[in-house]
């Protein structure tokens, strides 16, 4: 598992544990696991797919973003 945070200015979508995240980015779709390797991405129209330490999926629909990876942690902010 990482720590994963999705944000924007007035709001947080996601701030927890996760299994997996995956974006849409310019270069195509990507999948972050725990541990993954040093990353920044711009991420394109679509939808954010997580999932939770309990194995929920959890979607959040996005226009535009930043991806962040490092030190097991992800950030995404919109």
């Amino acid at each position: 598992m990482f720590n994963l945070i999705v944000a924007q200015v007035d709001k947080t979508y996601f701030d927890g544990m996760a299994t997996s995240l995956t974006c849409p980015c310019v270069s195509g779709e990507v999948t972050i696991l725990a541990h993954h390797a040093p990353l920044v991405a711009v991420l394109k129209k679509g939808v954010l797919r997580i999932r939770d330490e309990e194995g929920t999926e959890i979607t959040v629909p996005i226009e535009s973003g930043v991806l962040e990876v490092g030190l097991n942690q992800a950030t995404v902010l919109l």
